[in-house]
């Protein structure tokens, strides 16, 4: 997308920290690129940053429990050292600095230069440390022997626990053991369904065709490893990601030294690289969740959301975090306590609160997915079709073949005509009229070839209709349509019961049709003409109760209902979605609505079959 809400490129990063400082009363911004919050002098002061656009790193991870001070460049340019270092000023009465940086080379240098320059100008002093963080498992190790392991989301875990041990008033050695361990420990690979776009350049051309996806993508905008068609589902996906993170015996991506018996424990990151679906996210978890779970590896935390983002890039990646199975023995003999740098540390300072306003909501504990089943006596009432509705015995099909035709005609008729109605939905509504539909038809011929529809009573096969359409198309048209079937049962059985009759004969079909519309008013305000699904159903229903015992009656049923769904192209919609959208642009366009429409297929459907 090469559209942005925003002033002025040149001025997006320092308009967007100003909006932050607002809304984060305990930060301050200096110079437009330096958000800092104010410092303590009892505790060690984490600082990090980098180029713009990965919001809401860093900025937003500043705030107690967190960073003390992030500062930032323009979009994927690194500040510079002298950025840096009036940062390492404004934080130098505590107990020392930790920087915190990405590997990438411009990072490395001007935050490595400012740190530099600080040392040399407080000499006798150990003040300020640097930890780079290199979590890509994705470009092999030998393409990455003199860079390195690019720094990806695990950057923001390292923030994360190294801040929160800091609020313990812990030692800058320990803060930067504790860094290191994790840092060191993480691994991460993402991948993208197309590049981003950096305000104030030029829009190229698609980068990646429609049915490609990258992968190993960066957060720059850099290429990945390789391009894949077609795309691969979130299963196959995710299963690339975390096989080579946990991998062993891969020279070249090996990283962790994960010794794959079942005991090993990991925190899970799944990181929105900034325009994914927070829908196709939750797809994402749900898969990594069943992956580590069948791998025997155990998930102690698990967070998702956007954290390390490439602007508006539609991608993910993944990050495992592999826990010390024991205590660690730092490396340093000099440590002001007794901390014990093990797994309980590491989840404890995960677990810890936190000011910082780009951190998201986190069960602190093991997480779990529950996905209950349905009560199994409820299931046994169903598999044997008695329901409260169809306990009650209603009229048979006066021919129990012609019946199930017209009924799976109808429903093959509205599949084949997802396309149409889709597009008809896009112009006039929100785009999913096909799609759902074609779920509901597809949900009921599932249930015919699994005979669990009724072809000798047709009031529990709409019974049965109604709780597959309720279940699959869900929104306004899903529940209309439950609504409708369902007041068809009980009209059928009322109707039956009026006549006297044990057959669902036309009649029969009239009245209970008449009575499922009156049923669906109670719930609509939806009166023809409206443009909406209700016009060619009322026609079609009023037309055949006029007298439903002569045959041309229903002929002309069927045309009603077909020129009321044509009508709509020149209606403004009073009811729906599309009462919301610009009127003339609907008229402009000249198609029918899509839930007319729909109902129009359904019921050509069914006429095919009666050969009228």
């Amino acid at each position: 997308m090469g559209k942005h809400i925003l002033n002025s490129p040149k001025t997006a990063i320092s308009d967007s920290l100003s909006g932050l400082a607002f809304l984060n009363p305990h930060t301050e911004l200096y110079d437009t690129t330096l958000i800092l919050r104010k410092p303590s002098s009892d505790q060690v002061h984490l600082v990090c940053g980098g180029g713009g656009g990965h919001e809401p790193a860093h900025a937003s991870f500043v705030g107690k429990g967190m960073l003390s001070a992030a500062v930032s460049g323009q979009v994927f340019a690194s500040p510079n050292a002298r950025q840096v270092e009036k940062a390492l000023d404004k934080l130098k009465n505590g107990k020392g600095t930790l920087v915190i940086t990405k590997n990438y080379t411009g990072d490395v240098l001007q935050f490595g230069l400012a740190k530099e320059r600080w040392a040399a100008t407080h000499l006798g002093e150990d003040s300020v440390r640097m930890v780079v963080v290199g979590d890509d498992v994705a470009v092999p190790r030998s393409q990455g022997a003199l860079t390195g392991r690019r720094g990806l989301a695990g950057t923001v875990l390292t923030y994360k626990i190294a801040g929160s041990l800091a609020t313990k008033r812990a030692s800058l050695d320990e803060v930067e053991f504790l860094a290191k361990l994790v840092s060191e420990n993480c691994g991460t690979m993402g991948m993208g369904l197309e590049h981003c776009h950096v305000p104030g350049t030029e829009k190229s051309e698609e980068y990646l065709e429609d049915n490609q996806a990258e992968i190993g993508m960066g957060i720059h905008n850099e290429p990945g490893i390789r391009k894949v068609s077609p795309i691969p589902s979130a299963e196959k996906l995710v299963d690339e990601f975390l096989s080579t993170i946990t991998n062993t015996e891969d020279k070249e991506r090996s990283f962790l030294p994960f010794k794959n018996d079942g005991k090993d424990e990991v925190v899970l990151l799944v990181n929105n690289l900034g325009g994914l679906p927070e829908l196709e996210l939750g797809i994402v978890v749900k898969e990594a969740a069943q992956w580590l779970e069948r791998k025997h590896i155990t998930v102690q935390r698990a967070i998702a959301g956007s954290f390390m983002t490439s602007l508006n890039l539609p991608g993910f990646s993944l990050t495992l975090l592999l826990l010390p199975r024991g205590p660690v023995t730092p490396e340093q003999s000099k440590f002001e306590s007794d901390l014990k740098f093990s797994k309980e540390l590491v989840l404890e300072c995960l677990d810890d609160q936190t000011e910082a306003p780009g951190w998201k909501w986190m069960y602190k504990g093991k997480p779990e997915m529950k996905v209950l089943e349905e009560d199994e006596k409820e299931k046994k009432k169903k598999s044997e079709g008695l329901t409260e509705e169809s306990d009650v015995k209603g009229p048979k099909p006066t021919d129990s073949k012609l019946f199930m035709r017209a009924l799976e005609s109808a429903l093959k008729s509205v599949i084949a005509s997802e396309p149409e109605i889709t597009r008809y939905d896009t112009i006039a509504g929100d785009g999913d009229a096909g799609l759902t539909l074609k779920a509901g038809a597809t949900g009921i011929l599932d249930e015919i070839s699994r005979n669990k529809i009724s072809d000798q009573d047709v009031v529990a096969a709409m019974v049965e209709c109604s709780a597959v359409v309720e279940k699959e198309m869900g929104g306004t048209s899903g529940g209309l349509y439950a609504i409708g079937l369902s007041g068809l049962s009980k009209g059928l059985i009322q109707a039956a019961k009026e006549q006297g009759k044990e057959e669902a004969t036309v009649e029969v079909w009239s009245r209970g049709l008449e009575l499922a519309l009156n049923t669906l008013y109670q719930y609509t305000r939806a009166r023809p003409p409206s443009r909406t699904l209700i016009d060619p159903l009322s026609s079609f229903i009023l037309t055949l109760g006029s007298n439903p015992s002569d045959h041309k009656t229903l002929v002309s049923a069927f045309s009603a209902a077909k020129e009321a769904a044509e009508a709509t192209k020149d209606l403004d919609a009073k009811a729906g979605r599309a009462a919301y959208v610009n009127q003339d642009a609907v008229r402009e366009a000249s198609v029918p609505d899509a839930g007319a429409w729909g109902v129009w297929k359904l019921l050509e459907g069914v006429k095919e079959v009666l050969e009228i």
